[in-house]
Order: structure tokens, then sequence, then C-alpha cells
């Protein structure tokens, strides 16, 4: 099938020309849109039934496609909503961190801003099979359990490890969903949360959102420094820190096992809990990942988080938290309150995925394909751009951390890449203060093609300013 013959470029074709006729009139039939277009009549059919849920189309059975009448709004004078002002208050929530890994760029772009894998890195097949198997379940769309099914919960504490037991595992929409419950059970609003620096967009947000102030904690070569981590306890009085040990995003560096004894200490010693965030489990490149934080964990301290979204698909919104103690019971009451429970369906397809031995065999492929994508990435930006330096290698997760040298502003760079044609993410996103330097975060695993990293450099390459 012919790059052009998308399903949104059909609907497009379709949508331009309901604009040039008056409502009620017939459109091209999916005879004729075969013909004409070169595709096939199921894509016509999914083209029309975007345009159809839009407005744009209604379709009569036997008759076809016909231009959708349009409303008007009349003499009406614009909405006022400058009420809206007062009344919200000064809080604001901003997702632009978020949004910037998230936003699919045009298909001339080369992406190299996104996080998430490219479909061709993952198990599709297999989760259109367990999709298929979970649907036959005679209980697939009864109600599940609010912590999760059974086998789900099962599934996540045996692939930790340790101590963990399923009784401690609650199923959640994705890490994100984790993370949300995870900071409003810990702290109220106003309370402090230590984060490192720097961090996760996404988690800045979140606190943001819940009215948590985050204060940062530096991280080097091995993971958050404890002594800044012990120091930032006494003088914030936190109840909370907020953590990556494997694969920290964005740096990629790994807590080294000296540090996690200590970090865990710095914790004890504050009466506070450490959030670990453990999205990097299944993306490990040539070594599997550490063992998390939580099964060196005696006394209820770590609440775990990890999603099956990144290895998997970012549709396959399953997560889970993992915590002991009456932290657990908190965490399910918000949990529940939140939004009762995970759909079951895409808890039974989650699974089936994972007990499958397309499982397995998924995570080996993916951590080739990431393993090599990691070494083109580095090696192209060290023969265009020998300037920029990547403080750390990472063993795992799909992005490289790189520094700019001083008289290049990470933000006007990524503007500037943009218009040469490939999206990369400004470092200062990723900063709860001040950055220390101008940085980017690069992505490897989100381009269709390894050759694809070679061309993105050399677009990035154009855009460098004089120095």
């Amino acid at each position: 099938m012919p790059p052009d013959s998308s399903i949104a470029r059909v609907a497009g074709v379709i949508r331009a020309e309901a604009a040039g006729r008056p409502a009620g009139d017939r459109l091209p039939s999916t005879r004729e849109l075969v013909r004409r277009l070169g595709i096939s009549p199921v894509t016509v059919s999914r083209a029309l039934a975007i345009l159809v849920s839009e407005g744009v189309v209604v379709t009569r059975p036997g008759e076809g496609s016909f231009v959708a009448d349009r409303p008007t709004r009349g003499d009406r004078q614009a909405d006022d909503f400058g009420w809206q002002t007062l009344a919200l208050g000064e809080r604001r929530t901003s997702a632009r961190g978020v949004l910037v890994s998230l936003e699919e760029p045009p298909s001339e772009e080369i992406p190299l801003a996104s996080g998430y894998p490219h479909p061709s890195l993952l198990p599709i097949r297999a989760l259109a099979a367990a999709m298929a198997r979970a649907g036959r379940r005679p209980d697939a769309w009864q109600r599940p359990p609010v912590a999760g099914l059974d086998g789900l919960r099962a599934w996540f504490a045996r692939s930790l490890g340790g101590q963990v037991d399923a009784a401690d595992v609650i199923v959640t929409p994705g890490a994100q969903g984790a993370l949300t419950a995870a900071f409003r059970a810990l702290l109220p609003p106003g309370g402090v949360l230590l984060v490192e620096s720097p961090t996760y967009p996404g988690a800045l947000a979140v606190a943001a959102a819940a009215g948590i102030r985050t204060v940062p904690v530096p991280v080097d070569g091995d993971g958050i420094r404890p002594g800044a981590l012990a120091q930032a306890f006494a003088a914030t009085g936190a109840r909370a820190v907020y953590c990556q040990p494997a694969f920290q995003n964005p740096t990629g560096v790994v807590l080294s096992a000296e540090r996690r004894a200590q970090v865990l200490a710095a914790a004890a010693a504050a009466g506070a809990f450490v959030v670990e965030d453990d999205y990097g489990r299944w993306l490990a490149h040539e070594r599997a990942a550490p063992p998390p934080l939580v099964t060196q964990d005696r006394d209820g301290r770590v609440v775990h988080l990890t999603s099956l979204t990144k290895p998997a698909s970012p549709s396959l919104r399953v997560g889970a938290l993992i915590a002991r103690g009456p932290v657990a019971e908190r965490l399910r009451a918000v949990r529940v309150v939140d939004d009762l429970f995970v759909s079951r369906p895409l808890q039974e397809t989650a699974l089936e995925l994972v007990s499958s031995p397309a499982w397995p065999r998924h995570v080996a492929n993916l951590a080739r394909a990431l393993t090599a994508r990691r070494a083109a990435l580095a090696l192209a930006l060290r023969q265009r751009i020998p300037q920029f330096t990547i403080p750390a290698l990472p063993g795992g997760g799909a992005t490289l951390w790189v520094r700019l040298p001083g008289y290049i502003a990470d933000d006007q760079l990524a503007s500037r890449a943009s218009r040469h044609g490939t999206v990369i993410s400004p470092g200062r996103n990723f900063y709860p203060a001040e950055p220390p330097g101008p940085f980017i975060r690069l992505s490897f695993a989100a381009v269709a093609r390894a050759e694809d990293l070679h061309e993105g450099v050399r677009r990035l390459a154009l855009a460098l300013p004089a120095a």
C-alpha cells in the first residue's frame, strides 16, 4: 500500500470533498474512492468512520455517504470565559514537559524526542493474539477485583523477585496513574517531595498538579547522591523522595550498589518514603536491570511502581504499585476513588501477553534492537557533532542525555532543529530548578529505522548556531 493511502490521508481527501459541497450532497462511493486512490475498501471504511464520528459525514446503508448538516453559530457574540481565571485560582497544571514526548511530529520530521519505542519494535502480533484470547474468556467483561486480577498481580510480584507478594500489588492505569496515586497518598497539598535533578518531567507535572513542592537533589554517574539527599531531608522535613534507580530518566545512570543502601538509610533516618519508579525494567540492553530497591526493603519504606506501556504498547495502559503496611491501604483507597479499577479486558490482555512464550522472546529482541540503536545514535553524534558530549552511555532505556557546549541554548536548539526536520527534547524540561548547563535528551527508539538516527543527527548539525 502506498504511503499516501493511510487512513488519515483518505479521511483528509473525503473531508476536503465534503467541505466544498452542500449538506446532503452524495459523496463518491467506496468503489470510486478505491479506484481513484488505489486503496483498499477497508481503508475507506475506516476513514469514513472517523468522519462520521466528527459529524462531517453521514452514512445511509444501501445508499452511500453524504455531507452532514453543518451547525451554524449565527450572530451570537463570542463567549466570555474571563470569570474562570478568578475561580480557578493561582495553581496551574502544565503538561508541557510531558507533551514533548507524546505529540506526533509531522511525517517528514524525525522524532528524537519520544521515549516510546517505534511500533516496529513492539509485539503487535503477540498483543493482537493476547487480546483475542482475552476476549474469549467468559468473564472478560465482568468487573475485576479493585486491586487487579489475581494472576496479573502475581506476575508483577514474581517479575521483581525478593520478598514481594501478590497481595502487595495494586494494578494501575500505567505508570502515570501510579505516580498520581503515590504522590497524593503520601503527601498533602503544600508538602515537599525530594526529586532527582534532572528527573522525569511527568513526575514534576503530577506533583505540581497536586500542589506539592519539589526540591531537587543532584544526580551524578552513580545515581542520586546520598549525602545531598540526607541534607535535603534535614533542611526541608520532606517525607518522601522520588527516584529512578535503574536507567534513570533522563541521564540513564544506574544507582550503584553502595548507594542503594545509603538511600534507604537516609530515608529511614528521616522517617520518609522512597517512591521507586522502575519504568525501565524491560528496557535493559546487554544486561538485565538490577534488582529494584523494593527487594531490599524490610520496613515498607519503598513504594514501587512499574508499567508495561513502554515495552509492550503505549495503549496498554497497565502498570502496578507495590507497597506494604498502612500506605498500601491508603494507595488502594486513592485508586478506587480516582477511577474504581483498571479495565478488565485490558488486564486480561496484559496477563495473556506476559504469560505467553512470546513475551520473553520480545524482551530479548527489544534489548538487541535498543542496543544497536543506542550505538548508532552515539556514533552519529561522535561523527557529526563531536562538540556534544554523552556523560554516561546508558545500559537501558530509550534515550541519550547529551551535554551541549555552553554557547548553545537547549530550547533555541530545539526550535531550530524542528525547522530542519528533527524533534528533540530540551534539557531544561527535566529540571525542577535551574539547570547546571545546557542539555538535550535524544531518543534512539522512536524512529522507524536505525538509519533515521544518522539523518536526524545530520539535520540537528544543520541547526547548530555559529560558535
